[in-house]
């Protein structure tokens, strides 16, 4: 990232699941509510290909003209995973964060064969400030396993009291709560080991979890 780079406020590509994001949903709002978020337009978003989802967001990294926040919902934190897991050191350094919210067990036995094509699911530690948002009743992912996702990328985990897939039916509106922890990771800093706040193995320590209603 350039010195000019880093004047730049970051843009936040929005990135839906399965069925995209309807109106009621907290990213379409945040999209029509906030100046600095764009929705990346995955298509086909009824019967996702993987590939095809990686290369969108790809794309649409590489077209920001500046730092860049990943705000990603459901099977969306999948293709976010995978794209940043193929691309490895390799990832662009304009991504400066991701809010990763109720990613679904891709691994789980029966789970739905769309959500299956991301699997397995992609656990490396990602090159840039991560958090990842669950719910203890997402009927999508158990809370544990979502934990350990977290753990395994080197994020913070924050989990919710009884927002189930944390989408529309949540209730949210415009999710408050969700633009703090947006807030936080638009604090862009360079992508240095200083910045990342490494130890000495290379690796993110281990934050807390914690628990909240999100209403």
């Amino acid at each position: 990232m350039t010195e000019g780079e880093l004047g730049l406020s970051p843009l936040c590509l929005i990135v839906p699941g399965l069925h995209d994001s309807g109106p009621g949903h907290w990213q379409t709002i945040w999209e029509r509510e906030r100046h600095d978020c764009l929705r990346v337009q995955l298509g086909m978003w009824s019967d996702p290909v993987r590939n095809v989802w990686i290369s969108r967001i790809d794309q649409a990294v590489g077209a920001a003209q500046g730092p860049v926040v990943l705000v990603a919902h459901s099977l969306g934190c999948q293709a976010v995973l995978w794209w940043a897991s193929l691309l490895g050191e390799d990832a662009p350094s304009n991504v400066v964060g991701a809010l990763l919210v109720a990613p679904p067990d891709v691994d789980r036995l029966g789970a739905d064969p769309r959500i299956e094509r991301f699997a397995p699911m992609p656990k490396s530690i990602l090159p840039f400030p991560t958090t990842v948002v669950a719910s203890n009743d997402d009927p999508w992912c158990d809370a544990d396993r979502a934990d350990e996702l977290a753990c395994a990328l080197g994020a913070h985990f924050v989990l919710l009291d009884g927002a189930g897939h944390i989408n529309a039916d949540s209730g949210l509106g415009a999710w408050r709560e969700g633009q703090d922890l947006l807030e936080r990771l638009l604090d862009v800093r360079p992508r240095t080991p200083a910045a990342l706040n490494l130890n000495p193995h290379g690796n993110p320590p281990r934050p807390s979890s914690r628990a909240y209603s999100p209403r």
